[in-house]
């Protein structure tokens, strides 16, 4: 099937159609934004007659291709039209063109700086007629009084602000080219039908007025036969404002032809999650693939009880495509469960000592979590079905398996998480996935890991207290006593000690602790901060020592400032950590495989995943 036509259209003819709403924009279309000097440009091209390159244009009438339309900006139509064609490439050259030519009204746009102007635009008769003087030059703008002004205002150096000095100072404005018979006439009259001024403007028309008059566009027609994922695919591709549009915005448009504002409900979303800190930086667009995710997950359970064969059923998806295609009734079906799903996973992460979305080791997670959750409802209550989901959880934070490429993952997890769970069916690929190297633990330095962030929340488990305050750090200590992860070997210590940089700003030697806590610490040896401490907090020995081994430590080499024997216990507790978190051993005969050396997280941002060795088993698990 031939997917488009190509042709060329009269300029004219393509502008009119704007003007009558046969033309119009698909809602998802950002506004116009060319200033000044671009629309100079564009003029002086065609009166040129150079190439302003092709628009291409979408015909309407598909019923699964619908978008709210919208107007050219500047076109008043009295009734509502609907469009034949819609611009998907070529907006900003056509409206820039409409608004000029056409409208016969004052343009609005900017300068170089950004400002906003308004301006006329007109073609300087003598200088377009210049052998020697680019066409360019001959295109002018000037402000709203029509009038260009020189120090300071206080002198009119050309004043157009009646049709008179327009005839005399030879400027011919472009809003009269499509009626420039018209202006010819009074032209002629106001020269008293002088014989070198009518040769003049004869030339004049020859050289410019035909240009605009004669100029064809070279036009591409998608037919409407095409898919919306591919008009969407194709407006981004050909889209020269340079800016992607999200699949939320290409949504909105398409929501809006069944007069559904998707935007206003996506505010009544973020309502519901300002509550949770964990949901702080939740994206509309991750709602919608969450929605995406349950609606073919349920789709599929649906027609998978219709008995139709497992090779025709349609496929667990959230990858783009799948989400342009997602019906407004699906979205209304499935939005609350997965707004409950997204508030559900963040109070089983609080519990679990991930407070802030800063702390969350991956926002993806938050995903295909937010679907089980919706499927599970109220059984996640369950304490054996909330140890799942957690074992599942870790194994993708330490596993670092939501880096990249996810969509894949998701469509996994979904089923097979839900039905590990509630049927005992066989373990996730993602918990199959998921390997841990001891090595990776000296490696994680700053939150920019997502592993660094699930030790951080782990070293918080089994009661962990403050080391001054004495309190058990949980949600409302946290933040009131400004928790945050600290050396526990200070720096400065470590460094006049000949401690190497990639151990002492490792994850083995921090731990989570109260601003006021790491003041008193500064930057003294433990056996000398932990006195001052102790008598700080006001208790016995033994309950200080009890304090400390909260944090996953051994006290004794803290006394004794052996930094050595304290970094190969403290590994080997957080390993034991991180084996209980993830159900699964960690050999520590393990060597790194690497496919590359790590890199220095101290400068790079969670952008990457890493390649982690470790066991293997015999068989993979069953693929839902």
């Amino acid at each position: 099937m031939e997917t488009f036509d190509s042709t060329k259209r009269s300029l004219f003819e393509i502008l009119k159609d704007v003007h009558s709403g046969k033309i119009q924009l698909p809602d998802f279309q950002r506004g116009w934004i060319w200033d000044d000097n671009r629309i100079k440009g564009i003029l002086a091209s065609i009166a040129k007659f150079f190439p302003i390159g092709a628009v291409m244009l979408l015909e309407t009438g598909n019923e699964s291709v619908r978008f709210k339309t919208k107007p050219v900006e500047g076109v008043k139509l009295d009734n509502e039209v609907k469009p034949e064609l819609l611009i998907l490439d070529g907006q900003q050259r056509i409206t820039s063109l409409y608004q000029t030519i056409i409208t016969n009204e004052i343009v609005t746009t900017k300068n170089e700086k950004n400002y906003a102007i308004k301006r006329w635009y007109y073609i300087d008769m003598v200088k377009a007629m210049d052998e020697n003087c680019d066409l360019e030059e001959a295109i002018i703008s000037i402000n709203e009084k029509k009038q260009v002004t020189e120090d300071f205002g206080r002198r009119i150096v050309l004043d157009l602000s009646e049709k008179e000095f327009e005839f005399k100072n030879l400027m011919y404005p472009v809003c009269m080219i499509d009626e420039y018979q018209t202006w010819r006439l009074e032209f002629n009259e106001y020269w008293q039908h002088d014989r070198e001024k009518t040769k003049f403007w004869d030339a004049f028309e020859r050289r410019v007025i035909t240009s605009f008059n004669n100029y064809m566009l070279p036009v591409i027609i998608m037919k409407k036969e095409n898919p919306k994922e591919a008009v969407c695919q194709v407006f981004e591709k050909v889209n020269t404002g340079g800016v992607s549009l999200t699949v939320f915005e290409l949504l909105t448009a398409t929501f809006a032809a069944d007069e559904f504002d998707l935007k206003t409900d996506w505010r009544k979303i973020k309502e519901q999650f300002n509550p949770y800190k964990v949901l702080s930086r939740v994206s509309n667009t991750d709602v919608i693939q969450a929605v995406t995710l349950l609606a073919t997950y349920n789709n599929k359970l649906d027609r998978a009880r219709q008995n139709i064969p497992d090779e025709e059923l349609p496929a667990v998806s959230c990858k783009r495509k799948d989400m342009l295609n997602l019906s407004l009734e699906d979205y209304q079906k499935y939005r609350d469960p997965i707004v409950q799903g997204f508030i559900k996973a963040s109070k089983i992460l609080v519990e679990n000592h991930i407070y802030t979305a800063r702390d969350l080791p991956y926002n993806t997670q938050l995903i295909p979590m937010s679907a089980i959750l919706a499927v599970l409802g109220d059984k996640i209550d369950n304490l054996g079905y909330k140890k799942k989901l957690m074992q599942w959880f870790w194994c993708g934070v330490f596993g670092e398996l939501y880096g990249s490429a996810n969509e894949t993952r998701y469509a996994l997890d979904l089923p097979q998480v839900v039905n590990w769970i509630e049927n005992n069916g066989p373990a996730p690929k993602t918990i199959y996935d998921a390997n841990f190297s001891p090595s990776r633990l000296h490696t994680l330095r700053t939150r920019n890991s997502a592993a660094y962030k699930g030790v951080y929340a782990l070293l918080m488990d089994d009661g962990t207290k403050d080391w001054l305050s004495a309190t058990k750090i949980d949600f409302r200590t946290y933040f009131s006593e400004s928790i945050d992860i600290h050396h526990i070997f200070p720096v400065a210590w470590c460094e006049k000690n000949g401690i190497s940089k990639d151990d002492y700003n490792c994850i083995i030697n921090k731990t989570p602790l109260s601003g006021r806590t790491n003041r008193i610490v500064g930057g003294e040896a433990p056996s000398k901060y932990l006195v001052r401490l102790q008598k700080h907090a006001g208790v016995s020995d033994e309950e200080f020592q009890n304090i400390l081994k909260t944090h996953v430590l051994s006290p004794e080499f803290l006394y004794t400032d052996d930094f050595e024997n304290f970094f190969g216990d403290r590994k080997e507790k957080i390993l034991q950590r991180i084996e209980k978190a993830m159900d699964k051993p960690i050999p520590r005969d393990a060597v790194q495989a690497e496919e590359g050396v790590y890199i220095d997280e101290d400068t790079e941002e969670e952008s990457y995943t890493f390649n982690i060795s470790g066991p293997t088993q015999n068989t993979p698990p069953q693929l839902i």
